[in-house]
């Protein structure tokens, strides 16, 4: 049964679009929803509504690499945070999420990691869909890359939208960090998108989405420019409220904007692209969800799906900062050098991920402890945490705030691996390669035993990789098929971090590009596009 908006909210044609009446409806314009857009729009007789709830993405702290730190907090910022968290001695740390076209693409570090090969076999294996395995997947980064770097034909394109070049003239403690790997044993690759994350691991330069100086976000690669295509049209400053019924197929959204209910309809498919929060969010206000979450806010139960919200993924990082003999000057945003490797040779996944940046970034809790005025930091990440979390909801109302309950260090074997990072960090700091350029480690230091059990609970922040909130599957906690098709409804598609089964090793933007583009590759094989 169609819901209906309420009766005391006036619904005005949308004063930026011409009809209310589309072929597809993409639901957010961040990495994957760009992608979705822009790719369906390519076809003239298709016609794509794509919504946003936040602003324009021209801004100087989106568009100059160095100035990113500045979205987090802004109104391009959901602002999202976990709720208090035992332990992480009952913190409650930000889970910062894009809200501006081009979502996370446009506030994030710009690092462009493509996952390993078996992260891929993992999603082909789980989804029973070869389209998902590494050889499927390869030849799309080669249609999407325009890469500038090291050859390598086998594994990159040159001609795709998506400009990708590794850091220019890197900053001499990302050199440093290279050599340092070497001197304790790790390998060095020219790029960490290539042989190197199909082994166990190594070291490298990062490749970045930055062109001439500029960020060029997925949604500048993809839809930007399509402006003004007839047959595309852009919402900003517009949230999804809820899905639009047809017994239990989707037909359309209710938005909020300008303070006002709006419908648009969808004659072929609704794609949710909203982020592993919301798209759980509104699945479950438009009674797409767990039965007892849905009936505890009275929200009638259209298909009962128990994973909805389930599976709650995170990179978690904990900084060590060293102080520098003398300033330095700060590269392409500050993040130009990487690290993944296998604690233990058998591995078929690192676990560890370890992202440098050129400057000291303590949590709050541990900048008491003395934080040098020049410094670096080496994020020392977990690549596939054990530990999961939850996404529910407060409330049944668009404004009603989800509920994230991360569960960071949950599970015991998360805290373990933790220290290890932390011990690994402490010896690349500690090598040669850095003499000269390093006067010291600051944090943690000598700290052992409890005392640095405790400054891993205070230091522990996101990557800000949430996903798995609506996972792809066979399983009974599945929430999509390998097409990205929601189970027990029609016309319906959710095409973001969300579907991961589980979470990339790495950023998660490139792999979210894929995601994007396996959507569209199924919606045009389903229509004859």
């Amino acid at each position: 049964m169609a819901q209906t908006p309420n009766a005391s909210i006036r619904r005005p044609l949308a004063d930026d679009a011409s009809d209310t009446h589309f072929d597809f409806i993409v639901c957010g314009a961040g990495t994957s929803g760009s992608v979705v857009a822009g790719r369906l729009a390519a076809n003239p007789d298709v016609r794509v509504l794509l919504i946003e709830a936040g602003g324009d993405d021209d801004h100087p702290e989106v568009m100059e690499p160095g100035q990113w730190p500045l979205n987090l907090g802004s109104e391009r910022d959901w602002n999202f945070s976990g709720t208090p968290n035992p332990h992480l001695n009952n913190r409650s740390i930000p889970l910062n999420m894009g809200r501006t076209l081009g979502g996370g693409s446009s506030i994030n570090v710009m690092v462009w990691a493509r996952g390993h090969q078996n992260d891929w076999e993992d999603f082909a294996l789980a989804s029973g869909n070869e389209a998902w395995s590494y050889q499927s997947v390869l030849k799309i980064y080669q249609r999407v890359e325009d890469y500038w770097g090291a050859p390598d034909p086998l594994r990159r394109g040159e001609s795709g939208p998506v400009h990708v070049a590794s850091a220019e003239r890197p900053q001499p403690v990302a050199v440093a960090l290279l050599e340092a790997a070497r001197q304790i044993g790790i390998p060095t690759f020219d790029s960490p998108n290539g042989a190197m994350m199909e082994g166990r691991g190594g070291a490298a330069i990062n490749d970045l989405i930055v062109k001439q100086g500029r960020r060029q976000s997925i949604y500048r690669a993809y839809v930007h420019p399509r402006r003004g295509q007839a047959n595309l049209t852009v919402l900003t400053d517009t949230q999804v409220s809820r899905l639009v019924w047809s017994g239990k197929r989707v037909v359309g959204v209710d938005v909020v904007r300008q303070g006002r209910l709006e419908r648009f309809t969808a004659d072929r498919e609704v794609i949710l692209s909203l982020g592993a929060v919301n798209t759980p969010k509104v699945l479950m206000q438009s009674g797409i969800g767990p039965e007892a979450e849905l009936a505890r806010h009275g929200i009638p139960v259209i298909q009962h799906l128990p994973g909805v919200g389930a599976n709650h993924q995170d990179h978690v990082s904990f900084a060590a900062i060293f102080e520098y003999e003398r300033p330095q000057e700060v590269g392409h945003g500050g993040s130009e050098a990487t690290l993944y490797w296998s604690s233990d040779s058998t591995m078929r996944l690192p676990d560890m991920f370890h992202c440098q940046v050129e400057f000291p970034v303590p949590s709050a809790e541990n900048a008491s402890l003395g934080v040098p005025e020049h410094g670096w930091t080496m994020f020392a990440g977990l690549a596939h945490p054990k530990s999961r979390g939850q996404v529910s909801l407060s409330g049944p109302e668009v404004t009603d705030a989800p509920i994230i309950q991360a569960g960071t260090l949950s599970h015991p074997d998360d805290l373990r691996c933790a220290l290890d990072n932390i011990r690994l960090v402490q010896a690349l700091g500690a090598q040669d390669a850095f003499k000269g350029l390093v006067k010291r480690e600051s944090l943690p230091g000598q700290l052992s035993g409890a005392a640095l059990e405790n400054y891993v609970r205070n230091a522990a922040v996101t990557y800000w990789h949430q996903s798995c909130t609506a996972k792809m599957g066979l399983d009974d906690m599945s929430v999509v098929d390998g097409s990205l098709k929601v189970y027990g409804v029609e016309g319906l598609r959710i095409a973001d971090a969300s579907v991961m089964p589980h979470i990339t090793s790495g950023n998660t933007m490139a792999p979210c590009v894929v995601i994007g583009e396996r959507a569209v590759d199924e919606i045009r094989a389903a229509y004859g596009l």
